[in-house]
């Protein structure tokens, strides 16, 4: 069987349909690479600048901010993007309403921001980066944009425009650096970046010479998308708080100079969640259209897709694992060495969260939303649970071991609990069992 990869790899390289999928894949994830260049350059540096404390500051406002920004999204994404495939006709209908929504999405997380903040420890400094940042989340409506170019497997598109956002930002950080500049500037640069993003969107998608789509709302369209994304919505709502509340809630019990430590690990643990975003992105219109034609073609690319994920994180996680204490002393100095143990657990973190990216294809092609939002929102409550108790008993190791728990409970485990999700349980089962092994269907399509 060994003599035959070579034979397998050539006639899938030569099939159309991959090509088409793995370029769309490779622009993609060459924006992704640039962030996490610049991530490292730039990110790590502006760490090292600002110390653990005032990052951890930043590193709290963001996370505060990003548990109220996912409502503005309205979980109607890969909804949306199935939509746009399956309706190229309604294009116009489609992102109008969605654009629309999402605006009035972002209204209401300002909104919940600012009923919520007086119950925080927060000083009023720290409030104010917290609006400056949530007015960001008005431009959240242009991501419109890129799922139309994700329908149209553009991903090329889509990665100019993320690149200049990113090039922007990244020589407004270094001067900032360079100044020695407040806390508060760099605050400003992350509405800049949400801003700049939404100008690069408008600009790609006028190119493209097609008809406006901001004066179109559709009502029908509407109560479609809210119909079968609300599960969504709650279910966005859970990921962010397994993925933001942590930092929260150390925040509130251990102070801000512990969630620097924290957020440390949680950076070198995220950057890499760019390959399962390019990957699933661009994977998506090849799963529906196997849906179309064939169950067993269908379930057959889910299954490598799964593996493919897996594979991955596992080779990160060892690799992250072994080199921990090097990592984190060579890019963010021996200040920050008390990451380096948060960092060996949080990093396995990630073959859920590879995971559930593939897993929630699936829930939205089989609209299925609503069990994947219970599965998540009792997750979500585990993990806000076993925060309270292992944080003030072991500190932030405590807090890593509570997300990847309730990370292990919700995504995979979860599925084995309603009849509709165990076919689920079961290909995510078997793709933990063989994700060394990654095979093709043969129409390469």
């Amino acid at each position: 069987m060994l003599n035959n990869i070579p034979n397998r790899i050539r006639s899938i390289i030569k099939k159309r349909g991959f090509i088409r999928y793995l370029n769309n894949i490779l622009w993609l994830m060459s924006e992704k690479v640039l962030r996490i260049v610049a991530g490292l350059l730039v990110g790590i540096w502006v760490a090292r600048f600002l110390g653990p404390e005032q990052f951890g500051v930043l590193s709290y406002v963001l996370s505060f901010t990003a548990i109220f920004g996912c409502v503005a999204k309205l979980g109607f994404d890969g909804i949306l993007i199935r939509d746009l495939v399956n309706e190229p006709n309604e294009r116009d209908k489609y992102l109008g309403t969605a654009f629309w929504l999402k605006i009035i999405g972002a209204i209401l997380a300002l909104t919940f921001i600012a009923i919520i903040l007086p119950f925080t420890s927060n000083d009023a400094t720290t409030n104010l980066y917290i609006f400056i940042i949530g007015a960001g989340i008005i431009f959240q409506g242009f991501e419109v944009i890129d799922f139309y170019f994700q329908s149209k497997v553009q991903g090329k598109v889509v990665s100019i425009c993320k690149t200049i956002q990113l090039a922007l930002s990244s020589l407004i950080k270094i001067y900032l650096v360079l100044v020695k500049a407040e806390l508060l500037w760099f605050v400003l640069v992350v509405l800049v970046d949400s801003l700049s993003l939404a100008i690069s969107y408008i600009v790609a998608y006028r190119l493209q010479k097609k008809p406006t789509f901001y004066r179109i709302f559709d009502l029908a369209i509407a109560r479609k998308l809210l119909k079968e994304s609300w599960p969504m919505i709650i279910s966005g709502v859970a990921i962010s708080v397994y993925m933001k509340i942590d930092q929260v809630m150390i925040k509130e019990i251990m102070g801000p100079v512990s969630v620097g430590y924290y957020a440390v690990a949680v950076r070198l643990t995220e950057v890499w969640l760019f390959i399962t975003a390019a990957v699933t992105t661009s994977l998506f219109p090849a799963v529906l259209n196997a849906k179309k034609v064939d169950e067993k073609l269908y379930y057959q690319r889910l299954l490598n897709l799964y593996r493919l994920l897996i594979l991955i994180s596992v080779v990160i996680s060892i690799a992250i694992t072994l080199f921990s204490e090097e990592i984190v002393e060579t890019a963010f100095g021996s200040e920050y060495l008390p990451s380096v143990g948060i960092l060996i657990i949080y990093i396995w973190s990630n073959i859920f969260i590879f995971m559930n990216n593939g897993s929630r294809m699936w829930y939205t092609a089989e609209n299925k939303q609503k069990l994947i939002s219970f599965n998540l929102v009792v997750g979500a409550v585990i993990n806000v649970v076993l925060n309270l108790i292992l944080i003030n008993h072991y500190g932030l190791i405590g807090a890593a071991f509570a997300t990847l728990i309730s990370y292990f409970l919700a995504i995979y485990l979860g599925n084995a609990i309603f009849k509709g999700t165990r076919i689920n349980f079961k290909l995510q089962t078997k793709a933990l069992l063989t994700f060394y092994w990654i095979s093709w269907d043969k129409n390469g399509k």
